[in-house]
């Protein structure tokens, strides 16, 4: 089965239908006002009404209160939710949707231990660590650090671009890998040529 992919931080709906053309998974939308990335919900949910069946809409959240949860699921059909701030299992259970914990990365990180604490996520979305930013920094981290045990309920981020996720895909062997930055004109603005060749890049881990 070829490795799922997630592309990440869609703010036009023609960049949408470009990662979906490629062969994209899911696009992801970011609700975090300090993320360049960050789309309004009116625009959020014209991306989302635009989607053909069988394409995941990912809302992306950083320690947001209930009620700014709530008020985006109230305008945008999201079908998963991805926190990325320091919510515990049970607030991201709490809105009856299935959803991803994103943990950033250091070299002292219990993977082992992030599982048993979010058993019920349905992936782990693991990220670069720095200080400071919740994600998109554009970094890998040292994939070794990842058990194989998890390795099917992974999804692979930070620092992916079309030149590294064959490797990746070979080394980690995750369920999925998401991309932002590694795709982009410009932060926000997607580029079609480079979604392309990440998409052949997935393809060719496969072979």
């Amino acid at each position: 089965m070829r490795t799922r992919v997630k592309i990440c931080g869609i703010t036009r709906v023609d960049d949408a239908h470009v990662a979906v053309k490629h062969g994209a998974d899911a696009i992801g939308l970011v609700f975090y006002a300090a993320s360049p990335r960050h789309v309004a919900i009116e625009t959020a949910a014209a991306i989302v009404a635009s989607l053909p069946p069988f394409v995941s809409a990912v809302g992306l959240f950083v320690d947001a209160s209930v009620d700014e949860v709530n008020s985006v699921l109230s305008h945008v059909r999201l079908d998963i939710l991805q926190f990325h701030g320091d919510e515990t299992a049970a607030y991201c259970r709490g809105f009856g949707l299935p959803y991803m914990k994103a943990i950033r990365v250091q070299a002292d990180t219990n993977l082992l231990q992030c599982e048993l604490d979010y058993s019920d996520a349905r992936a782990l979305l693991l990220d670069t660590y720095q200080q400071g930013l919740p994600g998109g920094t554009g970094l890998a981290f040292d994939w070794k650090l990842i058990p194989d045990s998890i390795a099917n309920r992974v999804v692979l981020a930070g620092g992916l671009n079309p030149n590294n996720v064959t490797h990746a895909i070979r080394q980690v062997h995750p369920y999925a890998v998401d991309v932002s930055g590694g795709v982009e004109i410009t932060k926000g603005i997607k580029d079609a040529d480079k979604i392309a060749a990440f998409m052949r890049g997935v393809s060719d881990a496969s072979l």
